[in-house]
């Protein structure tokens, strides 16, 4: 499809499924991206009727309430939304995608971030998968770099119409937007004092990897016990070696003695 046949409508089906309940986390693609063949590569296997959903996305007709109850219509219309989500996931990480996201983001059009101690840090919706119907859309914080469900459950908005990338990248090209301050901790306490030995607490996370820092420190006390009773009985065998080839030269030297005292006391016998 060339950018030449494409008629720019302010009413078309992109503004009205953008403008459809739950569907506040999307932004309206440029059509001249979607009809860009680079935009679209890898797409056209995922769908069975990949033109008609494109033809679909494009039409500067929005659809009727008869066209809603038709369910031919729905499985085109099906289509046609996940193929907009994919390409809104590809869409959102350009220039022109990200100044869009951008101003949803200041408005706070996301919505804030459930834990109290972030302060209603404003947050960017993530996708934990580009893969198609593996989990609906997510919330990430900047502040406490989490991932939560939204607020509202928006079941046809799928994790993927964003991808896992996109906050990193916003936050890298709109660095003066991340946070200033850390998050903040919750330190449990009572009448002031910390509570410790806590389950799931960080005192019990530390006393567990002081625990195993001295079960390493004892582990390797016992190998090094271990390795030094191994030298010592090398040392005590090479010593009893050694002790019993003197003795065993000792007693060749003797009972050479021995024959040569022999042999002297045959040879005077001879003579006499």
């Amino acid at each position: 499809m060339s950018q030449s046949n494409i008629s720019v409508n302010e009413n078309g089906w992109i503004k009205w499924y953008c403008n459809l309940e739950d569907h506040h986390f999307f932004c309206e693609i440029d059509e001249f991206f979607i009809a860009d063949q680079f935009n679209l590569y890898g797409l056209k296997q995922l769908f069975d009727h990949f033109e008609e959903a494109l033809q679909m996305i494009l039409s500067p007709n929005t659809p009727t309430d008869e066209d809603l109850e038709d369910d031919q219509f729905l499985e085109l219309y099906n289509e046609a939304s996940e193929l907009y989500g994919l390409l809104h996931a590809r869409f959102i990480i350009t220039p022109q995608g990200l100044t869009l996201m951008k101003s949803k983001y200041l408005q706070g059009r996301f919505g804030v971030c459930p834990r109290v101690l972030c302060e209603r840090q404003n947050v960017l919706p993530i996708g934990l998968s580009h893969d198609l119907r593996t989990s609906r859309v997510k919330i990430f914080c900047p502040r406490c770099q989490d991932v939560y469900s939204p607020k509202k459950q928006m079941s046809d908005v799928d994790g993927s119409f964003f991808g896992s990338v996109f906050p990193h990248i916003f936050l890298s090209v709109f660095s003066e937007l991340n946070p200033t301050q850390p998050a903040n901790e919750y330190v449990s306490k009572i009448f002031g004092f910390k509570v410790h030995k806590k389950k799931g607490s960080k005192f019990q996370i530390q006393q567990n990897q002081t625990e195993m820092y001295y079960y390493a420190e004892d582990h390797i006390k016992r190998l090094s016990q271990i390795q030094s009773s191994q030298q010592q009985q090398s040392q005590q065998q090479q010593q009893q070696q050694q002790q019993s080839q003197k003795n065993d030269e000792e007693a060749e030297k003797k009972q050479k003695e021995a024959l040569n005292a022999i042999q002297k006391l045959q040879k005077q016998k001879q003579k006499k």
